[in-house]
């Protein structure tokens, strides 16, 4: 029974790992678009001021 049990938490073990993983990804990209916006904000302030 103990080694069904840790087989069974190495099962969800990877699983969170894997979620952190895929979590980790979706980060980077909204961190990326959030740089875009940015850059985006600041050239329309540049623009406005011509």
């Amino acid at each position: 029974m103990h080694q069904y049990h840790s087989c069974n938490s190495a099962i969800e073990l990877k699983r969170s790992l894997n979620k952190i993983e895929e979590l980790k990804g979706k980060i980077e990209e909204l961190e990326t678009s959030l740089q875009n916006c940015e850059l985006q904000v600041e050239l329309l302030k540049t623009n406005n001021k011509h």
